[in-house]
């Protein structure tokens, strides 16, 4: 199994699934979304397996600014901010493959073991 976390580092929920797999004795690949960010590849493979960006906001996004110019902007213009501004993607997303869950999914997660 190929884990990957992409996360926040001060994100409880990021925590909470690195704990997760690390006490069944999973390994992971954890990136830093504020970091090092997201690929165009990477987000729209996630895109596909979650069933759109809308499904990736971060509705609870610190930057409320942010948030409100993003609900204004056209579809094509959603998804470029999304990955030059990743503070607006829900974290944690977790990738196995073509799966992937967005936020703390560990009855998700039972079944890719």
């Amino acid at each position: 199994m190929n884990i990957q976390i992409f996360g926040k580092k001060k994100c409880f929920d990021t925590k909470k699934a690195e704990r997760y797999f690390k006490e069944r004795g999973i390994k992971y690949h954890f990136v830093d979304l504020l970091d090092k960010g997201i690929s165009r590849g990477e987000f729209n493979n996630i895109k596909q397996a979650v069933g759109g960006y809308n499904n990736m906001l971060d509705e609870d996004c610190k930057d409320k600014n942010l948030l409100a110019l993003f609900k204004y902007l056209s579809d094509e213009d959603k998804e470029e901010k999304m990955l030059e501004k990743p503070i607006l993607i829900k974290t944690p997303i977790v990738r196995s493959g073509r799966q992937a869950t967005v936020g703390y999914k560990p009855e998700v997660w039972k079944d890719w073991e």
